[in-house]
Order: C-alpha cells, then sequence, then structure tokens
C-alpha cells in the first residue's frame, strides 16, 4: 500500500510539473511550504469579532492582514469613511509596476457574526474548521496573502501593478455607496482585471466553479391604504376590501405573473392594521388594529435579484402594472431600490474564467466551470464589474455561510492559492 500511495503522489507531481514551467513549479512549492502558517493566520484573523458593527474588530482584522502585506512589499493605507455612516472603512494595499496586467484583488474583513453573537469564533474538527467568516470570507483573505507571499519568495512580484482592497462593510454596504465603494470603484477603473475571493463553490460533481455573473440585490417597498370602517361592510361598495386583502392579491399576483428564471421577488416584512410604523433602519416595525376593524394600512419591505437591467426594467414594469390594478376602495404606490448592481456574464469575464480553468487544469486540479449567477448572492464584485473584467468565486471551499455551522475545507485553502499564484503570475507577465 505504502508502495501504491508513493506511485501514485509521483504520478500526480509528475501530472502536475507537465503543465507548469520552472517558475511556477516554485511558486506551488512555495505555497504548499505556507499551509501551516496559512491555516494559523485563518486562525488569528477568525478570532478577531469582526462584524460590520464592531467597526475596532474591523479595523483590528485589517491591521492584521496589513502587516503581512507591508512585508512583501506593498503600500498600505486604511480608508477611512464618515462617521455619520458607522462603517469601519477599508484596507488598501498596493504596489505599482508597469509588468503585464493590472489587477485588482478584492476581500472583506467583517462578517455577519456581530459583538455579541453566540457562535463560536474557531474550532477545529479533523480536516475542517468552523468558526465566524472562516468561510465568508476570511480564508479568501488568506488565499490572496498566500498567494501574493508564493509570488515573493519566488521573486516573480516585482514590477507588477496590483492592488488588494479588503472591504470593512461587504456584508452590509455603508450609505450612501457613492461614498463607501468610491475607491474601490476608482481603483477597477485603473485596472485591467478584477479578482474576487468569496469562497470557492462546487458543482454536483465536486468540481470547483468560478463566477462570472452574479444577480442584482435590489429591493422593493409596497405601502397599501384602505378606508377604515366595520368589519361588516367589508367587500360592499362603501367599505371596499381594505388593505389586507389588497396587499395579498397584488403578492399573489407577483408569485403568479411575474416569472422569469433567475428573477425572484422576496417580501421579508410585512405590517397591516390600522395604524402602522416601520422603523426603516432597524428593520423592524409595529402594527394595531382590531378583528372589528377593516385594516387601513399595509406596509411590505421586500428583495428583489435579477440578471440584468433589462430583466430589473421587465420585473418593474410587470410589479407596477399589477399595483395599479386596485380593488375597490384601496390604493397602493411600489418603489424600487437597488444595492448590488448586477454582474453581466460578458466575453471579458468569461475570457478570465478560460485562463483560470485552464491554469487549473495545468496543475491537475481539474477544470473550472461557470457558475450560474442565480446561485450566488451579492457581493463588492457587482460594483466594480461594469468597469473592468471581472471573476470572483476563487476562494477556498466552505459550507453553511451566515449560519451558526459555517466551516471550511481546510486543504482547500492551498489548492485556491495554488490556482490565485499561478493565474496571477500567468496575468502579470
Amino acid at each position: 500500500m505504502k508502495a501504491l500511495a508513493l506511485a501514485l503522489g509521483l504520478l500526480g507531481a509528475n501530472a502536475m510539473a507537465a503543465g507548469l514551467d520552472p517558475v511556477e513549479q516554485r511558486i506551488v512549492a512555495e505555497v504548499r511550504s505556507r499551509s501551516a502558517g496559512a491555516l494559523t493566520l485563518l486562525e488569528r484573523s477568525v478570532k478577531i469579532n469582526s462584524g460590520t458593527g464592531n467597526l475596532p474588530g474591523v479595523r483590528a482584522v485589517g491591521e492584521l492582514f496589513r502587516a503581512e502585506f507591508e512585508q512583501l512589499g506593498f503600500a498600505t493605507r486604511w480608508i477611512a469613511m464618515p462617521p455619520e455612516m458607522k462603517r469601519a472603512g477599508h484596507l488598501l494595499a498596493e504596489r505599482k509596476g508597469k509588468q503585464g496586467k493590472r489587477l485588482l484583488l478584492i476581500g472583506h474583513l467583517d462578517t455577519v457574526f456581530e459583538a455579541d453573537s453566540p457562535v463560536r469564533t474557531w474550532e477545529r474538527k479533523g480536516d475542517r474548521v468552523s468558526g465566524q467568516g472562516v468561510n465568508d470570507m476570511k480564508s479568501g483573505n488568506v488565499v490572496v496573502v498566500e498567494a501574493l507571499r508564493a509570488l515573493h519568495r519566488a521573486g516573480v512580484l516585482g514590477n507588477t501593478s496590483i492592488s488588494v482592497m479588503f472591504t470593512g462593510d461587504e456584508e452590509a454596504p455603508g450609505n450612501p455607496k457613492t461614498v463607501s465603494r468610491a475607491d474601490l470603484v476608482a481603483l477597477a477603473r485603473r485596472s485591467d482585471v478584477a479578482l474576487a475571493f468569496e469562497g470557492t463553490v462546487l458543482d454536483k460533481e465536486g468540481r470547483a466553479t468560478g463566477t462570472v455573473g452574479r444577480r442584482a440585490s435590489g429591493s422593493f417597498e409596497l405601502d397599501v391604504k384602505a378606508r377604515q370602517g366595520h368589519s361588516s361592510g367589508i367587500f360592499n361598495s362603501v367599505s371596499g376590501y381594505g388593505a389586507i386583502y389588497e396587499a395579498a392579491r397584488i403578492l399573489d399576483a407577483f408569485r403568479l405573473q411575474v416569472a422569469e428564471p433567475d428573477l425572484t421577488y422576496s417580501p421579508g416584512l410585512i405590517l397591516g392594521g390600522t395604524d402602522v410604523t416601520h422603523d426603516a433602519a432597524r428593520t423592524r416595525g409595529t402594527a394595531f388594529g382590531k378583528s372589528n376593524v377593516i385594516a387601513s394600512s399595509v406596509t411590505v419591505r421586500g428583495d428583489l435579484r435579477y440578471l440584468d437591467a433589462a430583466q430589473k426594467e421587465r420585473a418593474h414594469a410587470k410589479m407596477r402594472a399589477i399595483v395599479a390594478q386596485n380593488l375597490p376602495g384601496t390604493s397602493a404606490t411600489i418603489a424600487f431600490g437597488e444595492s448590488y448592481p448586477p454582474m453581466a456574464a460578458t466575453p471579458g469575464n468569461l475570457s478570465i474564467l478560460a485562463l483560470y480553468s485552464q491554469t487549473s487544469e495545468d496543475l491537475g486540479l481539474g477544470p473550472v466551470a461557470a457558475l450560474p449567477a442565480g446561485l450566488r448572492g451579492g457581493g463588492d464584485i457587482q460594483f466594480v464589474a461594469p468597469h473592468v473584467d471581472s471573476l470572483d468565486g476563487l476562494g477556498a471551499t466552505g459550507r453553511g455561510s451566515h449560519s451558526p455551522d459555517e466551516d471550511l475545507e481546510i486543504a482547500s485553502i492551498e489548492r485556491a492559492a495554488i490556482r490565485t499564484a499561478i493565474l496571477i503570475y500567468r496575468l502579470t507577465r
């Protein structure tokens, strides 16, 4: 058995070497030599709570990674946000050169687990580890650092133009986004390629995928008004149907009539009665009503996701038409918002995926296919994708993001760092 294992190991090494030049083989070796150190770096970052609202925690994680970048010859600075935005800011690390493509690498420092979260920060479980943000996305940040470290140690990082932005509020971007994402967009406009390191998603066969498109993250606000009156009069020509029936009609018509692949609309909050208050900042509200009184007011707040601007316009038009067909005695208005713009699967994005997939095959790690855009949520890559060819999903592989069961396959850190290091090397030649 030992002989067979040795033979298989040599076969794998030779297969990998066949697709790599000597410099690339050294880069791979440098990544592998740091596997234990990469896990230690991940543990250090995860053990610092950095929920979006924990501003000192976010900055502390930023300082941890800042020291790593400075060791690799990057100039760093902290980009603070205005105090009224209640966001920690972003870490920027840069090096300037004239060789190859100008790259923008994107990660984020914050997690959904705030300072009072009961979720354990770190727990090793054999070949996996669980904890706050191990998958989303502190492991992706580690992948970036370790890939760049391997290039540095192999002596091939010089004269490259690489910017790294680790945002401090990806999970809940500060408003206005024209401010919180201004520096990220500016970096994109002077870059040739953007790579983002949210986790690598595996397909049903366990193969790696890359993200060339993401649906926009939008919203809808539905407000319904009606005549208040005695419940015994509901449905008659004087009292009408009331606000709750009208809201129910509208939402069910959305479900039945506004249907397209990859288009979703989810009412997440509904308040109805004779006296309704909604606190948008805290995403909560109150409702008062009596069973013998026709409800006069309903407020609905929902999520809306779409692939591109054309799909958005079709959905908006259909939803407005439904809202306008009021039941007797009622009226309704709808408004739309957008948090993350759509990331279209452009030819440029697909070309980067093709290079990434070839890199993975040359490494003996198999091809990388495009992940359907409908399978990912919102991410920072969407703010830059309109300005530069982009690819996301280059991070490590885990499960249960945003849940108490969030975990990570430890070996996937090394795989992702190897793929990333060789991809960056080839893009910057």
